[in-house]
């Protein structure tokens, strides 16, 4: 009777079954839908920085404004205090407006009339994340202080006179309930920092007493993005109302346009990055009066496009792709205004630039007279993988794809289940079983290498074509024409962490960076990282990373606790690995430092032995021994 009772009940849809969520209830129930994944900050992307990201954004907006030229941003451990020298909060508004939903300026667009942040959310989001969250507004010699904790107001202070600048302060402190073992990464941050001054030419932020300045916008970023002596012809910038572009070409594969929509990083596209594609092929065409192929034109192009747009649409509140059809509620279409810019600008540019626009004639062809040589062979190669991919065993695929279209109802939802879409690539059949059987089969897929794959270094884009595992990797990422198409979010390459598992990183690294290295520069490419011992007794079990957590973690349990060495993936049991590769998966991110040159990096570490490589093979030379034990 009461099993029947039990399932009756979980039928039942009655008012019992309605809830109503307060806002930071709702906010820490399900912050993916706010900040996108949370991460323990190894990747630039995690919600730690996302929250720094959303404090800033209102500096931004102040200084867009005509209000403050100065930003100053501290973190000390764990703290992060932001300060803005703007037109401060309203006294009376201070509470209301990081812990009332739907409550700010912006939705008049004459007072922000082309701001990121229209929807209210932002540091209410911060606030309900942060276990401490502290906000201050000084206006014409007042200020007003609110203190939080997890949302929840704690301390109201009442106004009082002071001598300080207009302006608003920020501390708060990520909530270690929701973020689970933190850490701010500097380099993550700086680079956050340049994208706002490369945007805001003029700005001024300063970040742990160090200043970050641009005066020259894009021209600048790009130059960051790039070397001198890798580009086919020197940076195009053009600016106009409400538009600026800096454009030049590379030898590389693929295309590296970085987008931005009044000042935020739109990492995914979305409209304006799609007008600016197709109405730079429009423009090219119309210049050199042939019709070249668009990827001809494109192919090698590194960009950095920006856009103001009134009251943007965004497809989620983390902002990173646009869905704005017009760049005004009563404007031109974004592919108009696109196409008038680049007709007029890149049009005369090419017409006093003779020099330039040779150059760039020059590369367009050399990448025609590739794609023609490789006719053929990716006609046959395309062939098979389209046989393949009817019973594809080496790709396990998942339901949800970062390049399928959002539903109408539960965008949100879906749109966090997208970023959250990873492909692991393994090595061999058992480290594919455990995850397979482990993953989450609505957004984690895994693809099988048959072993050690071909290095690549030195080689054309053939070899994508011609070895037939490259080809099916290829197919299963879709980014044979280019990002656009990228149907994974995270790419982890998963291998065991011995002397092969760690040639096969390599070698899949040189893939990347040899013909998509777009993938590697917005982010998308991450090592897994999976726990080298097992550390436990009958109460507990600590998994361990490395000899020091091991030595931690034997000294905490005592009493001579059972150890166990993963040598590789396949050891390690589906239940068990189901705790790496979930939330709290930990992995590498696999980056390039300003001013690194692709090239130079795999001749050094691919090629050819040289004297140089033996040298730093001897010098960073190290042997670990297993530390000795301590017992109790």
């Amino acid at each position: 009777m009461a099993k029947e009772k039990e399932k009756t009940d979980l039928f039942n849809y009655d008012e019992d079954s309605i809830k109503s969520l307060d806002w930071k209830e709702h906010i820490r129930l399900r912050p993916g839908m706010y900040i996108g994944k949370l991460g323990d900050g190894a990747s630039p992307d995690d919600g730690i920085y996302v929250l720094v990201k959303e404090v800033m954004d209102n500096c931004i907006d102040e200084y867009t404004m005509g209000h403050g030229k100065t930003v100053e941003l501290t973190i000390d451990g764990k703290t992060v205090t932001v300060r803005d020298y703007g037109r401060g909060i309203p006294l009376g508004k201070v509470v209301d407006v990081v812990s009332k939903i739907n409550t700010g300026a912006k939705y008049d667009s004459k007072a922000f009339q082309k701001s990121v942040g229209l929807n209210g959310v932002g540091t209410k989001a911060v606030n309900a994340l942060s276990n401490f969250f502290k906000v201050t507004a000084v206006r014409e010699g007042k200020e007003k202080t609110a203190e939080f904790e997890r949302g929840v107001l704690i301390k109201e202070h009442k106004e009082a006179k002071t001598g300080e600048e207009n302006g608003t302060l920020v501390t708060f402190i990520p909530d270690e309930q929701i973020f689970k073992n933190y850490k701010y990464h500097s380099e993550f941050l700086e680079n956050q920092i340049w994208n706002y001054c490369f945007l805001n030419a003029g700005l001024k932020i300063v970040f742990n007493g160090k200043s970050f300045v641009s005066k020259n916008g894009l021209l600048d970023l790009l130059q960051r993005k790039t070397n001198e002596d890798e580009i086919r012809y020197p940076i195009i910038h053009l600016k106009g109302n409400d538009m600026e572009i800096a454009l030049s070409h590379t030898n590389d594969y693929g295309e590296d346009i970085y987008s931005f929509v009044n000042g935020q990083h739109t990492t995914q596209g979305g409209t304006h990055h799609q007008a600016f594609r197709e109405m730079y092929v429009k423009t090219i065409r119309e210049f050199y009066k042939k019709d070249y192929d668009a990827s001809d034109i494109r192919t090698g192009i590194v960009a950095a496009v920006s856009v103001r747009v009134v009251e943007p649409v965004f497809e989620s509140q983390t902002k990173t792709k646009l869905g704005s059809v017009n760049v005004d509620t009563k404007g031109p279409s974004m592919r108009q205004f696109f196409s008038d810019f680049l007709s007029k600008e890149l049009d005369n540019y090419l017409h006093k630039n003779p020099a330039t626009a040779e150059a760039l004639k020059k590369r367009i062809e050399q990448s025609e007279r590739e794609r023609k040589d490789m006719a053929g062979i990716k006609k046959l190669a395309n062939e098979r993988a389209k046989k393949a991919n009817l019973h594809n065993k080496k790709l396990r695929d998942c339901r949800v794809h970062l390049n399928d279209e959002s539903p109408s109802k539960g965008k949100e939802l879906f749109v966090e289940k997208q970023n959250a879409t990873t492909i692991f690539i393994t090595e061999g059949d058992s480290a594919s079983g455990s995850i397979t059987k482990s993953r989450n089969v609505e957004t984690q897929a895994v693809f099988s290498l048959r072993g050690k794959p071909l290095n690549c270094f030195g080689l054309t884009k053939k070899v994508v074509y011609e070895n037939e595992e490259f080809n099916l990797l290829q197919h299963a990422l879709n980014i044979e024409e280019g990002m656009e198409g990228l149907r994974f979010n995270n790419i982890v390459i998963a291998t065991d962490a011995d002397v092969d598992g760690m040639h096969i990183r390599l070698l899949l690294m040189t893939f990347f960076l040899q013909f998509f290295p777009d993938l590697v520069k917005h982010n998308h490419v991450y090592i897994l990282e999976t726990p080298l011992f097992r550390v436990r007794n009958k109460q507990e079990t600590i998994y361990c990373y490395s000899e020091d957590e091991k030595a931690d973690a034997v000294k905490k349990l005592g009493s001579k606790p059972e150890i166990t060495r993963f040598k590789g993936l396949g050891e390690i049991s589906p239940d068990e690995f189901g705790q790496f590769i979930g939330d709290e998966m930990k992995t590498t991110l696999m980056g390039l430092e300003a001013g690194e040159h692709i090239q130079d990096l795999l001749d050094f570490y691919m090629g050819k032995n040289t004297p140089d490589r033996q040298e730093f093979i001897i010098n960073n030379l190290k042997v670990e021994l297993d530390a000795p034990v301590e017992s109790n």
